[in-house]
């Protein structure tokens, strides 16, 4: 009976202790160069041996070393994706679908957080790039003067998301918030409503779609737009709690009142959830007293009673054009068109 080699274990004082390449090979009974061979192009070693360092490397535990082995071809097979918070829902479409979408061609997903201070995205941007990951997708356009000057010295392929710009920093897949502000306050304007406020996150992004929700009732002739802004993310918490600021005169006038907003924009459902069930508890009727409509169209906002009017982002749209934007560009393929507006629709419920 014969026993299977050991695991090699012995280290010089100067290694890291970490498995290598050549312990792999070692243990598979290859060289390193054949063993390497299994691992990044299989086709070419024989079923035999690819089962063998396969073997060596479950029982070791290695992970091929992407940085060093990508310095001679350029390649990481590594996109890295940064956004404001993983805590909310509205971006999850986008990353399942850059995750799935990357994965079919042979590329792994990085994802990090830089809320929404932007000497975080600088500190993380920086960190990426030292990595030369194949690719970067962004949320938003608006990077400091630092960031921007190290993605394009950095040679490296950028998708920005979930916003629009003729002048991306290379190649853009998104939407426009001006346009979804100015279409909400139509729309409740044409159902009526004369006495618009909003309740939004002190995001940009947010505050782009306020800010045009506010200019569009301007133009059609209604009186200012009534804003209170909560920190971001925002919470269905902080929803609740800002009733009371759109309505200061509830509890002595009720929803009556002359100057009693009508109908509220919030800048996520979250928050139209929370202004939602605050209204119900106040004893206000939504939407007879109060219209509310949110953003990001969300399974909460359809599940509600009453159902929430949102505005639908194809998020998962985003991520797949973003993923094919880079796929191409590491491929050595040129594209096209660089910028993709994937629009949004206004999706009409009971709360409008």
């Amino acid at each position: 009976m014969t026993s299977e080699p050991p695991v090699p274990a012995k280290r010089s004082r100067r290694s890291s202790g970490a498995v290598t390449l050549h312990d792999v090979a070692r243990l598979a009974g290859v060289a390193p160069i054949t063993a390497s061979r299994a691992l990044n192009t299989p086709a070419q070693v024989s079923p035999e041996v690819l089962k063998k360092v396969q073997e060596a490397v479950a029982r070791t535990g290695y992970v091929p070393n992407r940085l060093a082995g990508g310095l001679a071809s350029t390649r990481s097979r590594l996109v890295a994706l940064v956004v404001p918070t993983v805590s909310g829902p509205v971006f999850l479409d986008t990353i399942q679908a850059l995750t799935e979408t990357l994965d079919a061609a042979g590329y792994q997903l990085m994802v990090g957080q830089a809320g929404y201070e932007g000497r975080r995205e600088d500190a993380l941007l920086e960190a990426i790039i030292g990595r030369r990951p194949d690719g970067i997708v962004l949320t938003g356009i608006l990077h400091s003067d630092a960031s921007r000057r190290r993605l394009l010295a950095s040679g490296i392929p950028v998708v920005e998301t979930w916003d629009l710009t003729p002048t991306p920093l290379d190649m853009l897949v998104g939407f426009s918030h001006q346009a979804v502000g100015e279409a909400v306050a139509r729309y409740l304007h044409g159902r009526g409503r004369r006495r618009l406020a909003t309740l939004s996150g002190d995001d940009p992004r947010a505050q782009q779609r306020a800010a045009a929700f506010a200019r569009a009732a301007q133009a059609l002739g209604l009186p200012p737009v009534r804003a209170h802004v909560v920190p971001a993310p925002t919470t269905l918490q902080a929803g609740r709690g800002a009733l009371a600021a759109l309505m200061p005169g509830l509890a002595g006038q009720g929803a009556g009142a002359a100057d009693a907003v009508d109908a509220v924009f919030c800048s996520s459902d979250l928050l139209a959830l929370g202004l939602l069930t605050e209204a119900r508890v106040q004893g206000l009727d939504v939407p007879a007293d109060l219209a509310v409509v949110g953003f990001g169209n969300l399974e909460m906002a359809a599940q509600a009673a009453p159902a929430i009017s949102s505005v639908n982002i194809n998020g998962a749209g985003i991520g797949e054009q973003a993923a094919r934007f880079l796929i191409a560009r590491a491929e050595g393929q040129a594209v096209a068109e660089r910028v993709v507006d994937i629009g949004f629709e206004l999706i009409e419920r009971q709360s409008s």
